[in-house]
């Protein structure tokens, strides 16, 4: 059986043909057939290609500088995108996500009301603005609060979230120990793929967490 992660990388195809035809009404998320391990086995190369520096600003910045979320089709949103895929027994009222069960990876926890889960961007987004994302336009900040392709959005529990705020690896880490692999792989896979820096204490923390990681079972 596949992994959650290996569901949210299967999928992401899917889910962004969904974004493309929201004006025609929400699709339903089709499971496809078990994908092979993500680019993770070169996680490690990446990260080496990453640009150390120190961390930008705050001056500027805001959520609304990078417009959350987007609509999907009629009366839902990337939001319930994702609530759909990263979820079971999912309860649709039209292409709202009104119910289902969900694993938090994070923590453990397990969440059946929707209204407790929360949407976490894998790296925040005032961590972005710090590290790169100021110098984006709006459009752009939004492709990445958005971004369903790359390993950006999970769904987590709002505790899980909220203690992570906008913290780098170096700063705090999930409580889970067994998805330390998974969660440094997908921090370094979306700063690789958006050009974002990283600090010294970040890269030490990553590397550090993906020390030992088997990618035959960590995909």
């Amino acid at each position: 059986m596949r992994t959650k992660s290996e569901a949210r990388a299967g999928l992401a195809a899917a889910l962004t043909a969904v974004l493309a035809l929201g004006a025609a009404g929400c699709q339903p998320v089709v499971d496809e057939p078990d994908a092979p391990p993500s680019a993770a086995g070169n996680v490690n190369k990446q990260l080496g290609e990453l640009t150390v520096a120190a961390a930008g600003s705050m001056k500027g910045y805001s959520r609304s500088r990078f417009p959350h979320w987007r609509d999907t089709g009629k009366n839902c949103d990337v939001r319930d995108s994702v609530l759909q895929r990263d979820g079971e027994s999912i309860k649709l009222s039209g292409c709202n996500v009104v119910g289902g069960r969900w694993e938090s990876a994070y923590d453990g926890l397990v969440l059946t009301d929707p209204a407790d889960v929360d949407i976490d961007h894998v790296v925040p987004l005032a961590n972005a603005w710090r590290s790169g994302a100021d110098e984006w336009d709006d459009s752009k900040r939004g492709d990445f609060a958005n971004d369903l392709t790359r390993p950006q959005l999970i769904a987590v529990s709002l505790r899980s979230n909220r203690a992570k705020g906008d913290q780098d690896p170096s700063q705090w880490k999930p409580a889970n120990k067994s998805y330390w692999c998974q969660y440094a792989a997908d921090w370094v896979t979306v700063k690789h793929y958006w050009r974002l820096t990283v600090t010294s204490a970040e890269k030490a923390a990553l590397t550090d967490m993906l020390e030992g990681c088997t990618w035959a079972n960590k995909p």
